[in-house]
Order: structure tokens, then C-alpha cells, then sequence
């Protein structure tokens, strides 16, 4: 049976007309009921469907390859390094771990709660809505739902119609892997998901812009629903003056231009002295040529922006400061060349919004002082990054700025550790995702204090009336270790 004739998937509204019915409503009832009759929260359950997942991932391998080549130009290996092989990965990973993470945890007690049992239970929410990008179609989808099923819930997927090939293998195949009664894909572009958003989730995982991400939130609040908002922002890289520019210029251009620009933790703009400029540009110039020949065009390796309205914003951006590398760019194509901009101004658009194309724009600075002020005077950042063969001025970076993840003499590989969280802070989102941090986010942490149906007897204490001898006992069994009170 085709994924888009049975059940799991809720069919494109956009080219249907409108009956003044709720197209969304009868799968998220099949959805509560599952989760009410509790189907997902045996282990059992959990790992089978883990199972069907990473299934999912290698018998269809191939198409989502292609899929990627079709939606961003991303190369067979690129797809692999970036999306499959994670997935993959964090589905074998929260299998190897299911019981240990379900498993109670047990917490300090009292001198009041000698003979209770004292835990913490990770419940799940119940329905969940995963809303994600195009940028990373696949990845970007499938982790947090991992997070989602290990943990127990029922979760309704929101595919961007934006990487429409990868959309399409997702809504087709995917729910032939999974229970259909629990888990569903639904399609559709913003007006679909604004109405998505007016019903009532558990919890909603959202990855996009700040300006959705608001958007988000609010429909959210109408429910007093928990979020976690993965969103994006300009992500400096300071450059210290005692650096190699050309070991700089490597890490900066690979993390740049990979997947040509359109990666959330990308360095957006880099930070450094008049003097490291003229020593970086013509470094870029030698990485990017380096990395993709004297032609980035015919490189396999380089990407395509996503759509003809993201290449025209980001074409526009290529008049703010002077091109010094690459600028070129085609429209039939949705080619723009591995580009970087100086003489750049703070004010100029290309410094007021998140590039999310292969353009680096360098802004000088005359200090670490000044670089850490400009820094610190715009919205957090998602991710932050800083070159320097001094290692105290790496630690200054880090101990005087705040942002989601920080990278010393490095790029994103934190994105391949299982053991770091994923996620923003204050502007560019908020929550963590990844591995065990996946888990814990897609679960409530229930207090659990169990006590004995008898023995009222040793309990007296804690009854009035108050006698001055009994108010000093309760001091001191409130003082003892593992108490805590609100």
C-alpha cells in the first residue's frame, strides 16, 4: 500500500478547494486515542518502531539521495555525511539506550520520608507536532522525531512543501515504516500549518526562522503548550590576528559554503583587524578554489539555493559592501558563487538578517574588546566561533558572550557529537535536542514519592498541633540532606 493511500498521511490541501472542513481532525483524534489507550509507552513498542525507522533509512537510501540532489543539488555524499548517517545513527543510539533512559530515577530523601520511594518517572506528553525546514529535509525531521518515539508519544510530522522531492518520499514511504495509528505526516504549505497550529498539542518541536518561530509560540501559548524552538541568527566568527589565515580560511570556508550556506550554525560574518583582512581574503580565495576548482559552478560539491525567491534575497545581498571573492551568480541555475564581502557596514542588509547563502561578509574590528562589544550588542546567536593560536583568547571569546553552541579553532563537528546539546538561546531559540537530550526533551519528568498505606503511627510528628518539641523535630528532619521545599 502506498503511504498516500493509507492513513498515515493527511493529503496536500493547497490544491483542493476549501469545504469548510478540518482536514487535520480526524487523524489527531486517531492520535489522541492511540496515546490514551497507551500503545506507545511500552518499551516494546518504542524500540519496534525505532526499528521500522532505521529500515526506513536504508531501504530507501537511494531516493532520498536523489531527492536531496533534486531539492539543494546536494551530492550523494554530502546527503550521507549530513543527513543519513546522523539519523541513522541517533536511531541506533536511542535503541542502544531505550531501557537505561526509561528507567526510574532515584532521588534523595528525608528524615520525613524514611520509608518512601523517592523517583523520577520520564512520562511522555502525548501528541506531539514536529514542524521542520528545508534546509536539512531529512535530517532536520528525523532526529527529533527519534526523541519523539523513545520517549513515548504520538507525533503528527510537518515537512516543509519547500524541498518539495524530499517532502514527497517522506509523505509516501515513511509512514509504511511506522504505525499509522500513532504516527502521521501531514502536508501542506503556511496556510495549512496555521491551521495545524490552532489545535491543541502536548508539545510542539519547531525548527525555522525567528520570524515563524514567533509565530509558533504564540499559537502555542493560546494552549499553554511546552515548545522547543530551534531557530537560526547571525553567527560571528572572531578572527584573532595570531592566526594562520590560510588554516583559518580552510575550517571558515568549508563551514561556510557547506550546503551552500544554508546550514543554521554557518558562520555568518567574521570579526577581525584591518591587517588579518588582507591576509584572510586572498587565503579564502586559495580555499574556496581549493575546495571547488576555478569553476565552483561545475563543482559536484557545491550546492543550489532551494527556490527562485531565496536566490533573488540573497542575489540582492551581493550589492551590500565590495565583492573581494566570487559574486557571481545564475539565475536559471540558483547558482551563486562562494562569495566574500568587505568594506562591509553594520548597517547594510546583509548585516541585519541571516545570510543562509554562500556569501561571508568580514567586518573589521580594531580589538577583541570591540569584537566582543559587537557581539554582545546584537540578538544571541545559535552559534558562535573564534580562531586564535592564543588559547586565552579563545577562553576570553567564550567567557564574555553567550550563544547556543561555541566552536574554538573549529566549526560545526559539535553537530556529530551525540554527547552535546543541540539548540539556541534567547533569539535563536530555546530547548536542546540530540541523543539522551532528545529524550529528556520530549518527556515530562514526573516527581514521584510513593509511601506506605500503614504506619500512621510515624507520621504523628508531621500532624497538629505544633508542640515546641514537635516544631523542632520537623526542623531537623527538614534539614537533613536531599530536602527541598517550594
Amino acid at each position: 500500500m502506498s503511504g498516500t493511500e493509507g492513513k498515515g498521511v493527511v493529503k496536500d490541501s493547497r490544491a483542493q478547494p476549501s469545504l469548510g472542513t478540518d482536514p487535520f481532525e480526524d487523524t489527531l483524534q486517531r492520535l489522541r486515542e492511540a496515546f490514551g489507550a497507551g500503545r506507545t509507552r511500552p518499551a516494546e513498542f518504542r524500540a519496534a518502531q525505532l526499528r521500522g525507522l532505521g529500515r526506513f533509512l536504508r531501504e530507501h537510501k537511494q531516493r532520498l539521495q536523489e531527492a536531496l540532489l533534486q531539492d539543494l543539488r546536494k551530492s550523494a555524499f554530502q546527503a550521507d555525511l549530513s543527513e543519513l548517517i546522523l539519523c541513522q545513527k541517533e536511531v541506533e543510539l536511542a535503541l542502544r539506550n531505550l531501557h537505561a533512559w526509561m528507567r526510574d530515577q532515584p532521588v534523595a530523601k528525608n528524615l520525613l520520608t524514611p520509608l518512601s520511594s523517592a523517583f523520577v518517572r520520564k512520562e511522555p506528553f502525548g501528541l506531539v507536532l514536529i514542524l521542520s525546514p528545508w534546509n536539512y529535509p531529512v535530517n532536520l525531521i528525523l532526529m527529533p522525531l527519534v526523541g519523539a518515539i523513545v520517549a513515548g508519544n504520538c507525533v503528527v510530522l510537518k515537512p516543509s512543501e519547500i524541498s518539495q522531492a524530499t517532502e514527497k518520499v517522506l509523505a509516501e514511504v515513511l509512514p509504511q515504516y511506522l504505525d499509522q495509528s500513532c504516527f502521521a505526516v501531514v502536508l501542506g504549505g503556511p496556510e495549512e500549518t496555521g491551521q495545524l497550529l490552532k489545535h491543541k498539542f502536548d508539545y510542539i518541536f519547531f525548527t525555522g526562522s525567528p520570524r515563524v518561530g514567533k509565530i509558533v509560540m504564540a499559537a502555542a501559548a493560546q494552549h499553554l503548550t511546552p515548545v522547543t524552538l530551534e531557530l537560526g541568527g547571525k553567527n560571528p566568527c572572531y578572527v584573532d590576528d595570531d592566526c594562520d589565515p590560510q588554516t583559518v580560511a580552510n575550517r571558515v570556508a568549508l563551514f561556510r559554503y557547506f550546503n551552500a550556506g544554508q546550514t543554521c550554525v554557518a558562520p555568518d560574518y567574521v570579526l577581525c583587524s584591518p591587517a588579518m583582512q588582507e591576509r584572510l581574503v586572498p587565503a579564502l580565495q586559495a580555499a574556496i578554489t581549493r575546495f571547488y576548482g576555478e569553476d565552483p559552478r561545475a563543482s559536484p560539491d557545491l550546492g543550489r539555493i532551494i527556490s527562485d525567491k531565496h536566490f533573488q534575497r540573497l542575489r540582492g545581498l551581493l550589492g551590500c559592501g565590495r565583492v573581494a571573492v566570487g559574486g557571481q551568480s545564475e539565475e536559471s541555475d540558483r547558482y551563486i558563487a562562494p562569495t566574500v564581502l568587505v568594506d562591509v557596514q553594520e548597517a547594510e542588509p546583509v548585516m541585519q538578517e541571516e545570510i543562509f547563502g554562500p556569501i561571508l561578509p568580514v567586518v573589521t574590528v580594531s580589538s577583541l574588546d570591540e569584537a566582543v562589544d559587537f557581539i554582545n550588542r546584537r540578538e544571541k546567536p545559535l552559534a558562535l566561533y573564534a580562531f586564535s593560536r592564543r588559547s586565552q583568547v579563545v577562553s576570553q571569546v567564550l567567557a564574555r558572550t553567550s550563544s547556543g553552541h561555541f566552536g574554538g579553532n573549529e566549526g560545526f563537528l559539535y553537530q556529530t557529537l551525540w554527547s552535546m546539546p543541540m539548540g539556541g538561546v534567547g533569539h535563536s531559540g530555546m530547548g536542546r535536542y540530540h541523543g539522551k537530550f532528545s529524550f529528556d526533551t520530549f518527556s515530562n519528568p514526573r516527581a514521584c514519592l510513593l509511601s506506605p498505606a500503614g504506619l500512621e503511627k510515624l507520621r504523628d510528628l508531621q500532624y497538629p498541633p505544633y508542640s515546641a518539641t514537635k516544631q523542632k523535630l520537623v526542623r531537623w528532619a527538614l534539614a537533613s540532606p536531599g530536602c527541598t521545599l517550594l
